[in-house]
């Protein structure tokens, strides 16, 4: 069984508008994921004291990373990262399209890791999808198509995961759930894990999709005090199986 996390940090930012790179990783270290996905790093920005926080929290978790910036500014960057211990290769970093025309949108990208657990080789994306209906529905058919869910370089199981600022009744969920499944209701839980704000948790707008050679065997969000005050959004945590190749017997 393997453990993988999702989580908004906020750019290490809590609710108490305290920076506190520290923080963010005792909560995600007290949770014990094998897989970290993280969105909103700040690396080399001012307004955070010009650390790297992608490799502050690695460091801190004693785990690799990949990270993909999805905006920059001159030498500073933010974007999403992808940390874990287990063997790992990176596969694609990119920007996600956007609309034209519309002034003061933020970039938004994704990342794309092969991830061994136990043997078998998982593809494991993170993203950060905008704001905006419209743009939503752009950037998560991307994520369906050639170069990420739908490329002929694909092969095995996947795990897409991230804050998608989307909840499940929104037309960009509906395209992400056309060739996965949402871990939530693989499990069939009732009522679901919210994950934001993290004060009072009321949306969920984080979430993990998984391909059918995932087996979900748990949910969980991390909900202590030092959760509650980190970020504004609280991780979420999926405890998963994955069959070998040809093996549909955990699918």
């Amino acid at each position: 069984m393997a453990r993988l996390l999702t989580y908004n940090v906020h750019r290490c930012v809590g609710v108490d508008r305290q920076l506190d790179v520290a923080r963010i990783a005792g909560v995600i270290a007290d949770l014990e994921p094998d897989i970290v996905c993280l969105q909103e790093l700040d690396v080399g920005r001012a307004r955070t004291g010009g650390v790297d926080q992608a490799h502050a929290i690695a460091e801190r978790l004693d785990m690799s990373f990949q990270f993909h910036p999805a905006m920059r500014v001159e030498k500073e960057l933010y974007g999403d990262a992808i940390l874990t211990r287990l063997p790992e290769t990176l596969v694609r970093a990119d920007a996600l399209p956007t609309l034209s025309g519309l002034r003061g949108l933020e970039p938004r990208g994704a990342l794309w890791s092969l991830i061994n657990v136990a043997g078998v080789e998982i593809n494991v994306m993170t993203t950060h999808l905008g704001l905006i209906p419209r743009e939503q529905r752009l950037q998560a058919a991307a994520l369906m198509g050639r170069e990420w869910i739908g490329s002929p370089k694909l092969e095995g199981p996947v795990i897409l995961t991230g804050d998608f600022n989307a909840t499940s009744i929104t037309r960009p969920y509906q395209i992400l759930t056309r060739k996965l499944e949402d871990a939530q209701r693989r499990l069939g839980l009732k009522p679901s894990l919210k994950t934001f704000p993290s004060g009072f948790p009321a949306i969920r707008i984080d979430h993990c999709f998984v391909s059918e050679e995932i087996r979900v065997t748990g949910a969980r969000t991390g909900t202590s005090p030092l959760a509650r005050m980190a970020s504004d959004h609280l991780p979420l945590v999926i405890d998963f199986e994955v069959s070998a190749a040809g093996d549909s017997s955990l699918a």
